[in-house]
């Protein structure tokens, strides 16, 4: 590199961007005019791993691989990370990686000292399907915004799903799982309970309807697995292991990727929980967690307007909670304006331009990098697999130059482990006996249920004493209305004087007896 910054080369003035002081992640080698330049390495700050990211490009292009590449890394430097595995092969990183000579040419090519290396990680499930360590939500806890998201309301019913929340809230009715969700709106909308829908902003019984019937469907999709307790304290994933490396969780998702609506919304929560739980730390050296949120587009795809203000929110402010997050999807354009000038680090692999709407989304990516010396548009159409066009955030936090860049190869397994060694990893957790076993307490269906038992039974015991009193009385009338019959002997022998007289002699001494049968006094002794 020359001494005037003026006279350099452009390869040398985008090198000059990434010459950081500090901790920093080791992505790969500058690539310039077709050629690989090894002594001219591409960084990100540890320091600006809480600006958050985003990893892009099409389908085989490499974007798992620098999700793994990443990982490794922070693990290594002590941070924890989040992982969302979608296609099952994640698992990997768990495990030393497999030297080959393709691992070995890349290694050369980008001066990479490549040592096969798993890192500690925990795996888990969604609700138990699948392998892991079940993740539940409450209901309560998910709240009305996401559910509506999955429950695929328009605006106005999920205002309506706010009052049944905010309903079920101030009358103390625990909503833990879907059932209890059912219960409250079955409740809203019986004849018991339609008085109560003017009581919480003149909820329709139409629109209470539409919401029970999206829950029923919801359910028979195999969701309410997901809901329930234990619920899951997000705080598990801000841990480290015995040696300081950095947990990495692994979210296995293949068992619910006919789910997507679902398990996009439920990677949501966990960011917002993180949110509420934790506390304002502002900048650190280096993050509490970064969070990778694979399949972003399906997140923001059918989202409302009050869902993406909470998005935009969220990724906002989490910032300063000392957490970081990477969206990954295919194409900047998948991701709101609002939420994606939030992503300081961008990562972005190779794009299609088969169609019109491929070229569109190429143009309207370049548009979203700073100006370089590339012509990116012809770039990223060329880039091979496990290249990228990267920028990121400097030590200072300001955008580095655009580096075409060939990245390192991960150092643990790229695929997954086997069945039998993830099964047993995640019996062998600590985790796997707070977490593993449902729990069902009582809460709103369980007291709805009970009270509704009770006023059905009330009802019917009112309703046969009714009828008992309706045939005393008509017993009564056709008693006082009957022609009355000659007397028997015996009622004449009772009715005379000699009788009567007799009876009141004995009626003394008998009348004591029977009184203490009754009363249950003693006879006294003699």
């Amino acid at each position: 590199m020359s001494e005037s910054t003026d006279h350099a080369s452009p390869a040398d003035q985008i090198a000059a961007g990434y010459a950081l002081t500090g901790p920093a992640l080791e992505l790969g080698a500058l690539l310039w005019d077709g050629t690989c330049l090894p002594d001219r390495q591409i960084r990100i700050p540890l320091s600006m791993l809480n600006r958050h990211g985003l990893v892009a490009g099409a389908t085989g292009t490499g974007k798992t691989k620098t999700l793994q590449l990443i990982a490794e890394q922070l693990s290594a430097g002590g941070v924890p990370v989040f992982l969302a595995d979608i296609k099952g092969d994640v698992s990997g990183i768990s495990a030393p990686g497999t030297a080959n000579e393709k691992v070995a040419e890349r290694a050369k090519e980008v001066a990479q000292e490549w040592e096969a290396t798993g890192f500690p990680s925990e795996f888990y499930s969604l609700g138990g399907i699948g392998p892991g360590i079940p993740l539940r939500a409450t209901v309560t806890s998910f709240g009305p915004v996401l559910m509506s998201k999955v429950l695929q309301l328009n605006q106005t019913q999920e205002q309506s799903l706010g009052l049944i929340f905010h309903y079920a809230d101030a009358k103390g009715l625990e909503l833990i799982d879907l059932k209890d969700l059912r219960a409250v709106v079955a409740f809203l909308v019986s004849d018991q309970g339609k008085a109560e829908l003017k009581g919480i902003g003149g909820l329709s019984t139409v629109t209470a309807g539409v919401i029970l019937r999206a829950l029923t469907a919801f359910e028979q999709q195999g969701a309410a697995e997901f809901f329930g307790e234990p619920e899951f304290d997000t705080g598990e994933f801000l841990r480290t292991a015995a040696d300081g490396r950095g947990l990495v969780s692994v979210l296995e998702l293949p068992a619910v990727q006919d789910k997507p609506q679902l398990f996009s919304t439920f990677l949501m929560w966990l960011l917002a929980d993180l949110y509420t739980d934790l506390p304002e730390v502002g900048d650190l050296e280096r993050p509490k967690l970064v969070f990778f949120f694979d399949e972003a587009h399906l997140l923001f795809s059918g989202a409302s307007k009050a869902f993406l203000e909470s998005i935009t929110q969220t990724v906002r402010l989490i910032r300063s909670k000392g957490i970081g997050i990477f969206f990954v999807t295919q194409t900047p354009k998948d991701v709101p304006s609002d939420v994606l000038a939030q992503l300081g680090n961008r990562v972005q692999h190779a794009l299609r331009a088969f169609t019109p709407d491929d070229a569109k989304a190429l143009k309207a990516t370049v548009k979203t990098f700073p100006n370089s010396p590339y012509d990116l548009e012809e770039l990223l159409t060329q880039l091979g697999t496990g290249e990228a066009v990267i920028t990121v955030l400097s030590e200072k936090g300001a955008p580095t130059p655009v580096a075409a860049t060939r990245l390192r190869a991960p150092q643990s397994l790229m695929g997954p482990i086997d069945a039998a060694a993830l099964d047993a990893a995640v019996k062998s957790s600590p985790l796997h006996a707070r977490y593993a076993e449902p729990v069902d307490r009582e809460s709103a269906y369980e007291r709805i249920s009970a009270e509704q038992a009770a006023a059905e039974a009330a009802a019917e015991a009112a309703a046969a004493g009714a009828e008992a009193e309706k045939q005393a009385k008509e017993a009564a009338k056709s008693a006082r209305s009957a022609p009355k019959p000659d007397p028997s002997l015996a009622q004449q022998v009772a009715g005379s004087g000699l009788f009567r007289s007799l009876a009141r002699s004995i009626g003394t001494q008998l009348g004591r007896e029977i009184s203490r049968s009754i009363f249950g006094t003693a006879k006294r002794r003699k």
